[in-house]
């Protein structure tokens, strides 16, 4: 049985200290799809004649959750205050675990700052289990030719599987919580049905295109289809050329508490969070470019 829609959300546009983006989730009475706590896509130009610590976002906070970072144009450029620094180019993905504490940097490689070019990116945040707010951070980068990819019967949509197990082809990425992270290209013409556990939430982000979901229903650029757990799979086809992610995760059900880069459980450990963020407990970044 394939899942109904529950809500096609269309993403609206933010200021994140300068940065104009598209923000899916959270939205307006959609704080989150559990355990998936934010979505923003970031789609921009560089003309170039800039220094890389001109552009992105310097060194910042998070604990109790994961950032992942899908790159899709350019290069990103991570550093952090473990000791971790690394380039990741167009169709990889930069996955930290924030655990206890961390302190990192994402920038648009230097070429990019230099010479210009496009470059987009999608982060998405995802919730840890109490059980897991505390552990050592660790930073997963994972090149576009070590992720696993399938193919549909067709050949026209091709799934890398980032984390999770699809149709048994297993995401090389190993995450805190049960997650299914795929990267969709996806051509006009082709069609395929998906399988989802049926106990996971599910969501579709599309960056661009157009696409008919379930035989009814038809979206576009920048929707985020929500779909209810009411069925084992989702069949999509691209009415056009496509790129999409699909995220689904064992939803947590826990009380969450959260302020801007921190995300725990009780209000008194977000008051620790930032005692110990300017205690320094976190760890310092002083970048390297």
């Amino acid at each position: 049985m394939m899942r109904s829609i529950k809500k096609i959300i269309h993403a609206s546009k933010v200021n994140m200290g300068g940065i104009i983006l598209d923000q899916a989730l959270p939205y307006k009475e959609v704080d989150m799809i559990d355990p998936f706590l934010l979505i923003h896509h970031w789609k921009n130009t560089h003309y170039g004649g800039q220094q890389q610590n001109e552009l992105g976002v310097g060194p910042h906070p998070h604990r109790g959750f994961t950032p992942v970072t899908f790159i899709f144009k350019g290069t990103v450029h991570h550093q952090d205050s473990r000791g971790n620094n690394s380039l990741i180019e167009a169709g990889g993905t930069q996955w930290m675990n924030s655990g206890m504490g961390i302190v990192h940097s994402e920038r648009p490689g230097k070429e990019i700052a230099e010479k210009g070019g496009d470059f987009e990116i999608i982060q998405f945040w995802v919730n840890s289990p109490a059980k897991n707010k505390m552990d050592i951070p660790t930073y997963q980068p994972l090149t576009k030719e070590d992720t696993p990819t399938i193919k549909s019967e067709d050949n026209k949509i091709e799934l890398a599987v980032v984390s999770g197990d699809l149709m048994g082809t297993k995401g090389k990425i190993n995450a805190n919580t049960k997650i299914l992270a795929l990267r969709l290209d996806i051509q006009k013409g082709g069609k395929m049905r998906i399988p989802i556990p049926e106990d996971f939430n599910a969501l579709l982000y599309q960056l661009d295109g157009k696409l008919k979901i379930n035989s009814t229903s038809t979206t576009a650029e920048k929707d985020c289809t929500w779909f209810n757990n009411d069925g084992r799979s989702i069949e999509i086809e691209g009415l056009e050329n496509t790129r999409a992610i699909i995220l689904s995760g064992e939803p947590i059900n826990e009380e969450i508490n959260s302020y801007g880069p921190f995300v725990m459980n009780k209000q008194t450990e977000i008051m620790e969070a930032i005692r110990d963020y300017q205690m320094g407990k976190m760890g310092v970044l002083i970048e390297e470019f």
